[in-house]
């Protein structure tokens, strides 16, 4: 695919305005294992002498504004190493200080980023990508091919010292070379039909140099990527400060200082906004919808996303390793009624793993509908009458992440054969628990959220519910059989593969299915900014308005 002739900056205002029907999703709503308790806070990067700094003209002598920005999300990232995380808040930091070797613009077409060009080579085995020659990393540094192989060994091979928890991410990639400075070769795992859709959504770049010259605790917590901003100053669950790097290879950004904060409460988030404190927040409640419109600090701005909420639920622990206790919670939900009334109409019913838009989505596939009779029924067959289940959920991470909770459980608890309650968890602790190799760490039964932006159903299915996933709590070997077929195969027969895989899934119910989310942002009179769906929030595509 040869090199776009439009520079990132003018594709993302051009694209941007498609960015409320895109079908797009960010990663992971998870956290990575970071480095806990072993990275201090109020860590300031180490001095480098790129020539970057707070300058006010371009090279061509345009000026540059000063205009500081500031991002509050529900969470802090959990760490700054960009391939030691599962979380999409840690990956709207990273991506602009980080970037990879392709990238995607708003409408979710690949577009050339680090690489220039890429195809397939040697009959198909492998993969090249012929790579830009005027990059530098923000310690001045030349970017090189051999850095960009590192960076994929680092996410798949373990043999680099580092078990990276995005290995699954780059699924069918098996390492990676640097035959010259401006070429990656690749090598895959078969005929992995999805490479290249991969390398659009994920893999950043690192410095092997700089890397290997740190402890973990010290990649945690400075950053040395190609991208628009540089880190000026990290304070662990405080604040991440950047600054305008001007040896960008493209223009340089608008925004001068870009800080991200986090605020857990929306009510918090809003009253900010609203208080002229911060520029851009996440998840705006509906019924705080109004009162945004309404002021003269800013607006309501939203995208349909192609991040699933979900409720999971162990196989292997009672009751919820009985199918028809499982297909009977889902009766018991009135998922339209969340969606219109918890969620205000920012949302949409689902019924498998796989949403409309992706490769695999089956449209034969209706969400369950709400009948407590049957689910009542379904239960009393079961075996697990009078069962007592608690549901864990996170707060503040998704829209109504909290309230979606509540009703779930409150519709279960009204069924006169088992009682629900809810438990509030705070978000890295949950997530933590979710990305250990152990399904016996995981609590029985969950809320969480899974955005993907390949939009390839194959990849979520595998993840979250084949038997080895990453996140997986269910195992049955007819659908780990058509993830197979389909991870063998291309055109009708890989759809048609993904297409079953997902009426199985309903049918076997291992999860509640909720709802797609939708993102909703709060953006101040002060920015131009159109969201995206994929739920980057890309400060470099921002401006005064």
């Amino acid at each position: 695919m040869p090199e776009n002739g439009t520079d990132r900056r003018g594709f993302l205002k051009y694209a941007g305005g498609a960015a409320v029907t895109a079908s797009l999703a960010g990663c992971l709503g998870g956290g990575g294992d970071g480095d806990g308790t072993d990275t201090p806070a109020g860590t300031e990067p180490e001095e480098t002498d790129d020539g970057g700094g707070e300058g006010t003209q371009t090279e061509g002598g345009e000026e540059l504004p000063d205009f500081p920005v500031t991002i509050t999300q529900g969470n802090m990232p959990s760490g700054l190493d960009p391939h030691d995380h599962r979380e999409t808040p840690t990956d709207v930091v990273m991506l602009h200080a980080y970037e990879g070797l392709i990238t995607r613009d708003a409408a979710g077409a690949a577009q050339p980023a680090l690489a220039t060009d890429w195809s397939r080579v040697e009959g198909e085995s492998a993969a090249e990508f012929q790579l830009r020659e005027d990059v530098t990393f923000h310690n001045g540094d030349t970017f090189v091919g051999g850095d960009a192989a590192y960076s994929i060994n680092r996410i798949v091979d373990p043999d680099t010292g580092f078990a990276s928890p995005q290995s699954d991410q780059l699924a069918g990639v098996s390492g990676a070379s640097a035959p010259d400075d401006t070429t990656v070769r690749v090598t895959l795992d078969g005929l992995n039909p999805i490479v290249f859709s991969e390398f659009a959504t994920y893999c950043d770049i690192m410095q092997q140099s700089w890397v290997e010259e740190r402890s973990k605790s010290e990649i945690g917590q400075q950053m040395n990527g190609t991208g628009p901003f540089q880190l000026d100053s990290y304070t662990q669950d405080e604040s991440v400060v950047m600054t305008r790097y001007e040896g960008y290879w493209n223009d340089p950004a608008q925004v001068s200082e870009l800080t991200f904060t986090a605020a857990s409460e929306s009510s918090t988030r809003v009253n900010q906004l609203l208080q002229g404190e911060t520029d851009i927040i996440v998840n705006v409640p509906p019924q705080e919808v109004n009162r945004v419109n309404n002021s003269d600090a800013g607006s309501v701005a939203a995208a349909p996303s192609t991040r699933i909420i979900y409720n999971a639920l162990r196989y292997d622990v009672e009751p919820f390793s009985n199918k028809q206790f499982r297909q009977g919670l889902n009766y018991a939900i009135d998922l339209e009624s969340i969606v219109s009334n918890v969620l205000g109409g920012f949302g949409a019913q689902t019924g498998q793993p796989t949403l409309e838009g992706f490769v695999g989505h089956n449209s034969d596939v209706e969400p369950y509908p709400y009948d407590p009779d049957e689910a009542e029924r379904l239960i009393d067959e079961s075996g697990q009458a009078g069962a007592e289940i608690e549901l864990h959920t996170p707060v503040g991470r998704y829209l109504k992440d909290l309230e979606i909770a509540q009703a779930v459980a409150g519709y279960i608890d009204e069924l006169p054969n088992v009682s629900a309650s809810v438990r509030q968890r705070e978000f890295g602790s949950l997530v933590d628990e979710l990305l250990t190799g152990n399904i016996e760490d995981k609590p029985p039964w969950y809320l969480i959220g899974w955005g993907e932006a390949t939009f390839e159903g194959a990849l979520v299915m595998t993840a979250l519910l084949s038997t080895n996933g990453a996140l997986t709590t269910w195992s049955n070997e007819e659908f780990d059989s058509l993830l197979e077929t389909a991870g063998n195969s291309t055109g009708d027969e890989r759809v048609s593969a993904l297409e079953e895989a997902n009426a199985l899934a309903h049918e076997e119910a291992p999860w509640i299915f909720l709802n797609r989310q939708y993102s909703v942002y709060g953006v101040s009179s002060r920015v131009s900014w159109e969201p995206r769906s994929d739920e980057r929030i890309d400060a470099y595509a921002m401006s005064q308005a």
